[in-house]
């Protein structure tokens, strides 16, 4: 029995969206656009999901558009914003690559906020690079590598007393902390689903009353004219479904007490710290930092042992580049390691990295001296 712990890659499907989806995969295929049954079954069944998922993020259901991924909610966010009012761009040194690539791309000027050393940014600091010609702030609620929590709250009805759009990604938060999008008061607010359990397909971008700017895809008036494109109907169903099954508080106590226990463990190795802030942090993710042995040998050695984990190294796995949060941490970019932990893990999986992870560690070790 393999030990899967990469669920803030991606989490397995919880039972509860699967058993919602269902249907929607073997009888109900029409078209939610359509004026006949058919559609208005789908139709239906969109627009439950919506109050399902706007009710887990305190939103109004009118206030949710759909997407494919998380990917596509912040681009969506970052060029709508940049089409309504193309400006400045302030933004921070830690934030995922669909982020970085997109501003980076979108607007004329970026401004890039350092970290501290637990990869957490400050709200004044952000402020401060704000301008007379910034139109937008983009900044994560938690650090999708390290964990740390974000103080985005601080920062947001300042930026938008000053006319600024805010920006929010809370796609690695989303499911494992609290995300209420009417107390952050931010304008924009990306959301993922399969990150806790939900289907891979299916996000959202939360979008406040009253706001309007250019769809990004277009084509369509599917989501209220905002999204253009046939609606992913299996999979927003799964959404609301993994949506009402999830129990937020409850779930990031029984992760927290997974994740402390392998971080007591794997800390115990010499040459083995955690990353990040340990305390205000994402209760199901653990970033290590250890020393002497690059991430790759790591992964693969505890492959072949049946335990799945994932390098911090990289946003994307395939680029095998170093961490740019880690780099702005001021920390090794080129030596650490994640392990997350969702719904469906277990102290076995834990057990299986802690048996592993030392063996590993001190075989790769033994090997470099050798060298």
């Amino acid at each position: 029995m393999r030990a899967y712990l990469d669920h803030a890659s991606s989490s397995p499907l919880r039972p509860a969206a699967l058993d919602a989806m269902l249907p929607f995969l073997r009888v109900h295929h029409a078209d939610p656009g359509r004026v006949h049954h058919e559609g208005h079954v789908t139709r239906a069944a969109i627009e439950e999901a919506r109050e399902q998922v706007a009710a887990l993020f305190h939103a109004r259901p009118r206030e949710v558009v759909f997407t494919a991924s998380g990917t596509e909610s912040v681009n969506t966010a970052v060029f709508g914003a940049l089409a309504r009012r193309p400006g400045h761009v302030v933004t921070t040194a830690v934030e995922h690559s669909a982020v970085l690539e997109a501003v980076r791309r979108g607007a004329g000027a970026v401004t890039e906020v350092g970290v501290d050393r637990y990869g957490r940014y400050d709200a004044a600091a952000v402020l401060e690079a704000c301008d007379d010609d910034t139109t937008l702030v983009t900044v994560q609620l938690a650090n999708h590598e390290v964990g740390t929590l974000q103080p985005a709250a601080e920062m947001v009805a300042a930026a938008r007393e000053r006319g600024i759009t805010v920006h929010v990604d809370a796609c690695a938060a989303a499911g494992h902390v609290p995300v209420d999008f009417a107390a952050l008061g931010a304008d924009l607010v990306s959301v993922t689903a399969h990150k806790f359990g939900g289907p891979k397909g299916a996000a959202a971008l939360l979008v406040r009353r009253g706001l309007r700017f250019p769809p990004l895809l277009v084509g369509g008036a599917q989501e209220r004219a905002r999204r253009g494109g046939i609606e992913n109907v299996p999979a927003i169903v799964g959404f609301g479904a993994a949506a009402v099954d999830l129990d937020v508080a409850g779930d990031a106590a029984r992760a927290r007490a997974l994740t402390d226990r392998l971080a007591a463990g794997a800390c115990s190795v010499d040459g083995v710290t955690r990353l990040g802030d340990p305390d205000a942090a994402l209760p199901h993710l653990v970033c290590l930092g250890v020393e002497g042995v690059e991430a790759e040998p790591i992964l693969l050695g505890l492959d072949r042992r049946g335990v799945a984990v994932h390098s911090g190294s990289s946003c994307s796995s395939e680029a095998l580049e170093p961490s740019p949060v880690l780099a702005a941490m001021g920390v090794d970019a080129d030596r650490s390691l994640r392990a997350s932990v969702g719904w469906s893990s277990t102290d076995d999986d834990v057990d299986a990295f802690l048996a592993a992870f030392p063996d590993v560690v001190a075989r790769l070790r033994e090997l470099r001296t050798q060298a």
